[in-house]
């Protein structure tokens, strides 16, 4: 069970923290959330989060239906073996 979680958060770190450094090099979130009064940095934390949030659901969505395939593949191993 720890083995996939990690399998799910890391990989999806690994994404937010290149999505956020392109992301804040293209657009400055200072502009974008100009309504708000929130920090620089705290915009980047935000949006760090959001993305990382967003990589940890389709990772998650991934290991979700891979999981039919590997029940498929028992159940052909199994009937290769009789």
């Amino acid at each position: 069970m720890i083995q996939r979680v990690v399998a799910i958060l890391w990989p999806s770190f690994i994404t937010a923290g290149i999505a956020t450094v392109l992301f804040t090099t293209a657009f400055d979130p200072a502009v974008i959330f100009i309504d708000y009064d929130i920090s620089r940095m705290g915009l980047y934390t935000i949006s760090f989060f959001l993305f990382w949030f967003f990589g940890a659901i389709t990772a998650t969505a991934t290991c979700y239906f891979l999981k039919p395939c590997e029940a498929i593949n028992k159940a052909r191993m199994a009937a290769a073996n009789d």
